[in-house]
This record gives C-alpha cells, sequence and structure tokens, in this order.
C-alpha cells in the first residue's frame, strides 16, 4: 500500500455514525455510495459496505481524494475487511430509459439485495433518500467523514473504473481507460470526430452539440410516480 500523503493524514473518516447506530441495536449499517452519475458514458454504479465493528483498515479515505494507483491497492484490502460489500450496477440503457433518478434506485437495489444480509441502517451520502425504505440515514459529505460510506465509494470507483478500462479494449477512439466515460476535451474531441459508443447514454444534452446525424438523442423519461416504483423489475 503507498505511503498516506501528507495532505490526506488529517482527514480520516471516522466510526462515530455506525457507532450510535450500533449502540442502538442495529447491528447490520451500511454505508452506500455511488460513482458515475455525471459520465457520459458507462453504468452508474454503487457500492455498499458493511465493516466490522472490531478492526479497521488504515489509509481508507473518500475515492475522490485518492489517486487511480492508491484506490487499486486499498480494493482487495476494503474487500476482505469488510462483513459484507457488493456493487449494483444500473447500464447505460437503463439511465436513458428510467431517468437518473430511478436508475439510482435500481443500482441502489440491486446492491443491497446482493449484499446478503438484510440492512438496520442504510447511511447514504448527501442529502437524498433514494433507498425510500425508512431505514436511511443521509450525511452531507458522508464519504469524506463515514467509514463505511468511504469504504463504499473505494469499491464503487475500482469496480467501475475497471469496467472502462476493460471497455477500452473495444472501444479504443473514446479514451475510456482515462477519462471513464466523464467528460474531458479529448473525450469530447471523439465525440464530434466517431459520435457515440454504444455505451454512450443517447439522452444526455451532448447528443444535442454533434454533427454526427445517423443517432439521435432519446429523451429522458419523467420520474416515476412513488406508487409506480414497484413496477420496476429488478434482475
Amino acid at each position: 500500500m503507498p505511503t498516506l500523503r501528507k495532505a490526506l493524514k488529517a482527514s480520516a473518516p471516522s466510526l462515530a455514525v455506525e457507532r450510535r447506530l450500533w449502540a442502538e441495536g442495529h447491528d447490520v449499517v451500511v454505508g452506500i455510495d455511488e460513482v458515475g452519475r455525471g459520465a457520459w458514458a458507462g453504468p452508474l454504479t454503487l457500492g455498499a459496505a458493511v465493516v466490522p465493528k472490531d478492526r479497521r483498515v488504515n489509509k481508507i479515505r473518500d475515492s475522490k481524494m485518492l489517486t487511480e494507483t492508491e484506490r487499486e491497492a486499498m480494493f482487495d484490502r476494503i474487500a476482505t475487511w469488510c462483513v459484507a460489500w457488493s456493487v449494483g450496477h444500473a447500464s447505460e440503457e437503463e439511465c436513458d430509459e428510467l431517468g437518473m433518478s430511478e436508475a439510482q434506485r435500481l443500482a441502489a437495489r440491486r446492491a443491497l439485495d446482493a449484499l446478503g444480509l438484510p440492512a438496520d441502517r442504510v447511511l447514504l451520502d448527501g442529502n437524498w433518500d433514494f433507498v425510500g425504505e425508512g431505514t436511511s440515514e443521509l450525511l452531507v459529505k458522508g464519504d469524506a467523514h463515514c467509514l463505511s460510506i468511504a469504504a463504499a465509494s473505494i469499491l464503487a470507483k475500482v469496480t467501475r473504473d475497471r469496467i472502462m478500462r476493460a471497455e477500452a479494449e473495444h472501444r479504443p477512439y473514446w479514451n475510456f481507460e482515462l477519462n471513464k466515460g466523464y467528460p474531458c476535451p479529448r473525450h469530447k474531441v471523439a465525440l464530434q470526430g466517431m459520435g457515440p459508443s454504444a455505451i454512450h447514454r443517447r439522452s444526455w444534452v451532448f447528443m444535442d452539440h454533434l454533427p454526427w446525424a445517423g443517432v439521435p438523442r432519446l429523451v429522458a423519461p419523467a420520474p416515476l410516480l412513488p406508487a409506480r416504483r414497484h413496477q420496476l423489475v429488478l434482475l
């Protein structure tokens, strides 16, 4: 594991929230974080992590604070340390067909189902409850301050980055191994010259600015009403 950079040493996430919930009798506390919401291509990925009460892994930080090399070095350590962990994806087609809010709910449900443990409490980064089962606790900047969310952020980020690097082998023009599907100058130039790949999100506004006439922009649907969300088929 690389030596932790000096700038990160004072920014360690803690178990304060998890310990409070454990003391209240909630044994299975799940941290959840997402990656890929702002990307133009590839899946939306959510990580879920249940951390142990009596063992720690040093150097866990919010995935955005770590380099790709640091995240890769931490991945196996976190995966073997967790009591349970999982990732859930919503494909680029599902992001287009459902809209991003419903796609995030779908990926969260898949991650929780794959965990293999019933969640007593779910810790979410941000101020939006996309789990919606009455078990959520919202933590603004939770990925920086809450250990289980920070662990989930690394598991999600490394998993999705590996997917995008694998896609780059078959779709070399868009530099997915470097940009992971996010907008950047080289990605924009590739879209102008080549148009979208099969894993680009066709409902996003960048589609309106391409000279590529062969692929129309899809229109994202309006958010589903709560009464209809149960109709989603979870695979």
